[in-house]
């Protein structure tokens, strides 16, 4: 344990480590965080949606993403895209109807061990309905979604 703390404080707070995302990802225009600046693994850790602390970021797909603890960056940091949400933050209904509508970080579902970012309770209830029928959708009209967003 001493051993892995001491690697863990050896590793620079931010800087690209490991492949970049191939996924656009919401960033807030003022503040340059992504998600607002919510810890994307206390979605799982703590099944909650939590702010990160400024003093615990790491600079990843073009943003920066703000954590609640060095364990939750390291978790992070080893393997950014499975804490990453779908559709890089957009609401997956707006992507099923072909609109990058920015998810808000405080609706959120995690279906099948990814999260999903939704602009209202509206879209998220709509979203557990249709569920496999959305994301269908959605995958389908992302990379295209993709191709419009600013860079």
């Amino acid at each position: 344990m001493v051993f892995a703390a001491s690697v863990l404080a050896w590793l620079p707070a931010s800087g690209p480590i490991g492949a970049a995302t191939t996924e656009r990802v919401v960033v807030e225009r003022h503040s340059g965080l992504a998600i607002n600046g919510f810890d994307p693994v206390a979605y799982f850790t703590d099944s909650q949606a939590l702010p990160g602390r400024e003093q615990i970021e790491w600079a990843f797909a073009g943003t920066v993403w703000r954590f609640r603890s060095e364990g939750n960056q390291a978790a992070f940091v080893a393997d950014p895209e499975v804490y990453m949400p779908r559709f890089g933050g957009y609401d997956p209904m707006g992507v099923a109807r072909g609109v990058p509508v920015p998810g808000n970080p405080r609706f959120w579902l995690i279906v099948d061990d990814r999260l999903y970012l939704f602009r209202s309770p509206e879209a998220r209830e709509e979203f557990a309905r249709e569920g496999d029928r959305a994301i269908t959708i959605a995958d389908r009209t992302w990379p295209s979604i993709q191709r419009t967003l600013a860079q």
